[in-house]
């Protein structure tokens, strides 16, 4: 299993991250049509809480280069990237999971 990271920042911490969380809660429907998608977790900046961390799990490469040739991929795109500051966004990263450690019990507030 690979994760795809990658990271943005909203243009304000209210409003617009705000609809950026909707859009992206929106976006797992269309993640879970394929057979390679094993999950996702959003994770926001507390110090910065225009900042935003998304990591994506999958099989492998493939099957996330797969999924963003799916037609409508690129119009949920453009959604998220309404509310996004587009002059701060790194490139995405492809990672692998080296050390799991936990935590139990972690589970998002909504």
């Amino acid at each position: 299993m690979i994760a795809v990271y990658s990271q943005c920042w909203t243009l304000d911490p209210g409003a617009h991250a705000e609809a950026y969380e909707r859009h992206y809660r929106g976006f797992l429907e269309f993640h879970r049509q394929h057979d390679g998608f094993r999950g996702r977790q959003l994770l926001r900046g507390i110090d910065d809480p225009c900042h935003f961390v998304n990591i994506r799990f999958f099989d492998d490469v493939t099957a996330y280069e797969e999924l963003i040739l799916l037609p409508g991929y690129a119009t949920h795109i453009d959604r998220l990237s309404q509310h996004i500051d587009v002059t701060r966004v790194p490139p995405k990263e492809y990672v692998q999971l080296v050390v799991n450690d936990g935590p139990v019990g972690f589970t998002s507030p909504s």
